[in-house]
């Protein structure tokens, strides 16, 4: 409950009218009265209002402005568009999309086990762009003066022709190249003056950068090391990097590849990366595997190097072959060259003489006359020959090596004693007439692939000369039974005592075993093509009436026997015709043969050209080479001694 008062509620005072203040007292007049007025005085200032002025003329002020600016911006539009294009556009053409090749990587070219005979590292070209050696970009006059100065050293070029190069004819050339295949120490050189003299350049008062416009290409070089080893095999890469020789330009295309090209932008001679680029990549080149055994080659190329020394002859050349599949291991010349450095050999060694020299064989082909009258059985290795002193036949009075009493001699010794006068005899049985015989004769040359080339497909190589039946002269047709009047390569003459030593089956030679492709995959090199030349049988007659020439004292092939193994042979020592003159001057001196004689598995072929220091005879001075080689040959093949006794062939009889 709320308890209620009963006090009277106060009452409200109204006021009243206003009372008249007592004059002097400052007082109201009474109560409630109101006080008096405040006699009045200078009032305070009331406070200044600002007042905002109207917005037009600023508005004004900065459209003015404004339109300033973008005038500015059109007359410097116009200006860049229409007055200076041209200034420009020049300008601009220093920062545009260039081409560059690609070089693809060679291919390596190996021995039989993989050992690198030819190989490419790393290189450079180094380039320039002459616009950017222009006055007008260098700021100085003899830009390309300067540059030249400093690169002749290094580069071991010729100063007034880079000075060519840098300020060509043509002032819009773009690329050019200085100095091809340069090592990367070069290059090297060549960056590190660069940055010192763009460090110089950015220095006040400093000079330009006269090398800022020369740049590099990566490519390769191609080296060979084992220096002049197969160099005749392997020829050389020329400035281009193209194969100029041998199996470097037979197998070209394969080794090289495909290049690849690539676009890109390039200012100041710089690349520009964030620019990007285009192209496509280059393919590498396949590597190539060869029939060679590198230790086979350098054991031919010692021995037929030392002996053309020794003997100072013009040249010479030793070839070993597999007889069974007619590999080539090993091709040697003498004198050779350094396929590394070209500009120190001589141009007349450069090449591969033992495939490119035609040259009459001598009496290693009377095994040639020998292998046709045993085929067609007019006659037998105890066949006997009564050999005269002399011989005459046709317009001629021909002769052995040496003046002799009349030899009474079997066939087989006709070709132990290496006689001529023995082997027109012989291969006179192989007709009725004259030119008969000649016909057969010359089937069996070819058969054995004289006058044709080896297969080897070989740059340069001469498939020798071997006229018609027809065309031969009344003396060639007595001389070529006994070597003379007939040319062949070394190749052949090789192939010819493979393919005895082969039971009479001519294997055609090969160098290359195969070759891998980028993807790392084998591809085999075809397989040779086989040809039957004469039967099994006479080719076994054959290596024995060999063995005579080697075995038997009577024999001229003394010096290359080889202890504990049965070695055929036959010498040769034919008159030579000088290159130069197209007339008989001095003597190619020959050896070749296989072993083991009744069980084949080499051949080596040794001939030299114009020995002029001791003696000439083939016997003599390639009897030992053949030793030499075909000795380490058997030994790196392992191939043992058969351990049968050889075969004693008579060589005389008794009248």
């Amino acid at each position: 409950m709320t308890e209620v008062s009963d006090r009277e509620p106060p009452r409200r005072r109204v006021p009243g009218p206003a009372r008249p203040v007592r004059p002097g007292t400052g007082q109201r007049p009474g109560p409630g009265a109101r006080p008096a007025r405040r006699p009045a005085g200078p009032r305070p200032a009331p406070p200044k209002v600002i007042r905002l002025g109207s917005p037009r003329p600023r508005l004004r002020l900065i459209g003015f402005a404004l339109t300033l600016v973008m005038l500015a911006f059109v007359v410097r539009l116009f200006q860049v568009q229409a007055v200076d294009a041209s200034t420009y556009a020049a300008k601009a053409d220093q920062n545009r999309y260039v081409g560059q090749v690609l070089a693809a990587e060679r291919g390596e070219i190996t021995d039989r086990h993989g050992v690198a005979l030819a190989t490419s590292e790393d290189a450079y070209d180094i380039t320039a762009d002459p616009t950017l050696f222009a006055p007008d970009e260098l700021k100085i006059p003899d830009g390309p003066e300067q540059a030249a100065a400093l690169l002749a050293p290094i580069l071991g070029q010729d100063q007034d022709d880079l000075v060519r190069k840098l300020r060509p004819e043509n002032e819009a050339l773009r690329y050019v190249k200085l100095a091809g295949r340069q090592t990367p120490q070069v290059w090297k050189q060549i960056k590190d003056l660069k940055a010192t003299l763009a460090k110089q350049s950015g220095a006040e008062g400093a000079t330009a950068n006269v090398l800022a416009g020369v740049l590099a290409v990566p490519t390769s070089k191609r080296v060979y090391p084992n220096s002049e080893l197969a160099a005749g095999i392997l020829g050389w890469v020329n400035a281009e990097g193209r194969g100029g020789g041998g199996v470097e330009l037979q197998l070209e295309k394969r080794l090289a590849g495909e290049d690849g090209k690539i676009r890109y932008a390039q200012s100041g001679g710089r690349l520009v990366p964030t620019a990007g680029s285009s192209g496509t990549p280059a393919v590498p080149g396949s590597d190539v595997e060869l029939t060679i055994d590198r230790d086979i080659q350098w054991a031919a190329q010692n021995a037929i190097s030392e002996q053309v020394e020794e003997s100072r002859a013009d040249r010479g050349y030793v070839i070993v072959q597999d007889t069974r599949t007619g590999e080539v291991l090993a091709m040697a010349n003498a004198p050779g060259f350094d396929p590394n450095d070209l500009s120190e050999a001589d141009p007349e060694a450069l090449g591969n003489a033992a495939l490119q020299d035609a040259f009459e064989p001598g009496s290693t082909a009377k095994v040639l006359s020998m292998a046709a009258v045993l085929e067609e059985n007019a006659a037998t290795p105890g066949t006997h020959v009564v050999v005269p002193n002399r011989l005459h036949r046709g317009d001629r009075l021909f002769k052995d090596d040496i003046d002799h009493p009349t030899w009474y001699l079997t066939l087989n010794g006709v070709l132990a004693k290496s006689s001529n006068i023995g082997t027109i005899l012989a291969t006179g049985q192989l007709g009725k007439t004259q030119a008969q015989a000649n016909k057969v004769l010359y089937d069996y040359l070819r058969r054995f692939g004289l006058g044709s080339r080896t297969g080897l497909g070989f740059p340069g190589e001469t498939k020798g000369i071997l006229a018609a039946p027809g065309d031969w002269s009344t003396s060639q047709q007595y001389t070529i039974p006994f070597g003379q009047g007939v040319s062949i390569n070394a190749m052949q003459a090789a192939s010819v005592y493979s393919t005895i030593a082969n039971g009479g089956v001519r294997v055609e030679p090969t160098l290359v075993r195969g070759s891998k492709g980028p993807d790392g995959r084998f591809t085999p090199a075809p397989e040779p093509e086989r040809t039957r030349v004469v039967s099994e049988k006479t080719a076994k007659t054959l290596a024995r009436m060999l063995e005579s020439v080697v075995d038997d004292e009577e024999g001229t092939g003394t010096k290359a026997r080889i202890p504990g193994y049965r070695v055929a042979g036959k010498t040769g020592t034919a008159n030579r015709v000088d290159p130069a003159t197209g007339k008989y001057h001095g003597y190619t001196s020959s050896f070749a043969g296989f072993a083991p004689a009744d069980k084949p598995r080499i051949t080596v072929y040794c001939a030299i050209q114009n020995a002029t220091e001791g003696s000439y005879f083939g016997g003599q001075i390639c009897g030992p080479v053949y030793k030499q080689v075909m000795e380490f040959a058997l030994k790196t093949l392992q191939v043992p001694p058969t351990g049968a006794a050889p075969a004693a062939l008579p060589v005389t009889f008794k009248p």
